[in-house]
């Protein structure tokens, strides 16, 4: 055999094979109806898991609103408290402005007699301080001309 027919058998053969046993003895089969229903068959089934994920979508968006409703109404909570401990201390120290107002006010009020008391002491004081001063001087002056009423004053130390 030459190099030539060496190589147009085995192509020879493939043909003979090709024309003996058609592709459908060898199991290729060509596109058929039902292999037509079958994708028919996944495109519906694709589409209703597509709708599933739609539908999942949505339940996410909703528990997202439902998160941000929560969100804000916690924010507003907090707003609410957070307000009303501002009105509790503005009540508090208004009421520890008025308490010290008030005794500030009471302690004035309750001095005021007792000033006006005290300087009355205190001008009696200096009137018996005067007489005093003016007893001690007719004294000394009666001890002058008396000899005896001046030893008695001085055995008491009074001069």
């Amino acid at each position: 055999m030459t190099k030539v027919t060496a190589k147009v058998i085995p192509v020879l053969m493939i043909l003979w094979f090709q024309l003996i046993f058609p592709a459908t003895a060898r199991g290729q089969t060509t596109f058929t109806q039902e292999d037509r229903k079958i994708l028919i068959e996944l495109k519906a089934a694709l589409t209703q898991i597509d709708k599933r994920f739609e539908q999942v979508d949505k339940r996410f968006d909703q528990v997202d609103k439902r998160f941000a409703e929560l969100r804000q109404d916690m924010n507003n909570r907090f707003e609410q408290f957070m307000s009303f401990v501002w009105i509790l201390a503005a009540i508090f120290g208004a009421m520890t402005g008025v308490t010290i107002g008030f005794a500030l006010w009471d302690r004035r009020t309750m001095i005021r007699p007792f000033e006006t008391k005290v300087s009355e002491l205190d001008k009696g004081i200096k009137n018996n301080r005067e007489n005093y001063d003016q007893l001690i001087a007719v004294l000394k002056e009666y001890a002058s001309k008396n000899k005896k009423f001046a030893d008695i004053i001085q055995s008491f130390n009074l001069f």
